[in-house]
């Protein structure tokens, strides 16, 4: 069985191999049937392997126990509190023929599901709504509706299923040439124009912010996630553009013809019905390195369908063998949202990637990625026994200094990578969205 790091190097590319070999320090796991901890550690690591290639550093190092915290939350408020992660009715279901989940955090994706259910916004009523519909029925009229919904299926059933086949079949990193791009670029100052929400593209641009670049985040008017703001913005200047106003229209495109990487998370053809599809992109920005991601895939025919981890974890068939292995009564989520986080970071790894094969090799590359497919790596794996949980968070485990975020002063866990004795350095501490011009 091919292991997951093994995966991941192969899938960056064997055309400019990994020189730096990154020190793993430390001792943790996350408790999982799956290898949550493997997946986790590999995926940064692949991140910092290839910033130390392209800094030329002669040492990198990553914290084992820090690593596996940074796959879940990370500030620590003092004297405020964090707003929770989930709406009130987000969550796992019972149906007629077994379980769904409901994503709702988004007011848009909660007002679809409860007009389906036709129901108000209480837990007990959405419950009950739920209780009569087949949960496959169920699932396909919240997404028509323009809602977030993943019906509970096994591992055997997904690999069976049209877009399950689909996601076996695409690449972990899905390279292509975009054309050349003369001139060379540094990781310091590098503008990264990142157009990414909720959660694996975010920390892709976090990583990247920490060690110099320079990250614009862009969300349109009506987008909010307080729940992981706290732990996304780090680093970043985050504004705000109406990519249907002419005028907001216009500074975008001032925006992408500067920038130097382009981050998105925008379903297929999403962009395209705003009049910013590949062409024009490519007319705008030639040589800008670009690095995708969806949720279930760029095949099939759920290519275009919204989702989230927690989605992609009942979809893929990972909350049903968790379930299964722990002999329990409902779905057993994955310990952290890891879909997520790694394919965070090896959306980082790709950009690093892409710079270090431009500057080498005169090339502009683009790069697509998905949590279903991250989710097929963990799988591949195969099961594991759970490991023993780490032992509490203590006061080592933070980095000394206090963060002065747009909430208020906070301790944050210490990052685990560190480039020749350095670790990141976050330009802009952690605040809400739009707080900057778009510039």
């Amino acid at each position: 069985m091919t292991s997951i790091r093994q995966q991941i190097a192969k899938a960056l590319g064997p055309d400019l191999p990994t020189r730096t070999q990154v020190a793993v320090t430390g001792e943790g796991a996350l408790p999982s049937c799956f290898d949550v901890t493997g997946l986790a550690l590999a995926s940064m690591e692949a991140a910092a392997a290839e910033l130390g290639d392209l800094l030329g550093a002669q040492r990198v190092a990553l914290n084992r126990r820090r690593a596996l915290m940074w796959f879940d939350m990370t500030l620590r408020p003092e004297g405020w509190e964090l707003p929770g992660a989930w709406d009130s009715i987000a969550g796992n279901y019972r149906a007629a023929d077994g379980w769904i989940r409901l994503h709702t955090n988004a007011p848009r994706h909660r007002a679809a599901a409860l007009s389906v259910l036709g129901c108000t916004p209480e837990r007990e009523a959405v419950a009950r709504g739920v209780r009569h519909w087949d949960k496959d029925a169920l699932e396909t009229a919240v997404v028509t509706a323009g809602g977030a919904a993943g019906a509970m299926r096994g591992l055997a059933d997904w690999a069976r299923h049209p877009q399950g086949r689909a996601v076996a079949g695409e690449p972990l990193v899905a390279w292509a040439h975009k054309g050349d791009a003369p001139g060379e670029l540094r990781l310091d100052g590098l503008r990264v124009l990142d157009l990414t929400r909720v959660l694996a593209g975010p920390v892709a641009t976090r990583f990247l912010a920490g060690f110099g670049a320079n990250v614009l985040r862009i969300d349109p008017p009506d987008w909010n996630e307080p729940g992981v703001e706290p732990e996304v913005t780090l680093g970043k200047r985050c504004a705000g553009l109406d990519l249907k106003l002419p005028a907001d229209r216009a500074r975008f495109e001032t925006l992408l013809r500067s920038a130097d990487v382009l981050v998105h998370g925008y379903r297929p053809e999403a962009l395209d019905r705003l009049g910013f599809g590949a062409e024009r992109r490519r007319s705008l920005a030639p040589a800008v390195i670009e690095v995708t991601l969806d949720a279930f895939g760029w095949t099939g025919p759920w290519a275009g369908r919204r989702g989230f981890d927690s989605v992609v974890q009942m979809s893929c068939g990972l909350a049903d063998e968790g379930m299964r292995q722990a002999q329990a009564d409902r779905p057993v989520a994955l310990p952290v949202q890891a879909l997520d986080h790694a394919t965070g970071y090896l959306m980082a790894a790709a950009v690093l990637r892409a710079l270090r094969i431009r500057n080498d090799c005169g090339q502009a590359l683009s790069a697509r990625l998905s949590l279903a497919r991250t989710a097929h790596l963990l799988v591949s794996a195969g099961l594991h026994s759970p490991a023993a949980p780490m032992p509490p968070e203590n006061y080592a485990d933070l980095a000394p200094e206090t963060e002065a975020t747009g909430w208020g002063p906070a301790s944050r866990i210490a990052f685990p990578v560190e480039v020749d004795g350095n670790g990141p350095r976050w330009r802009y501490p952690a605040g809400p969205l739009r707080r900057y011009a778009a510039e």
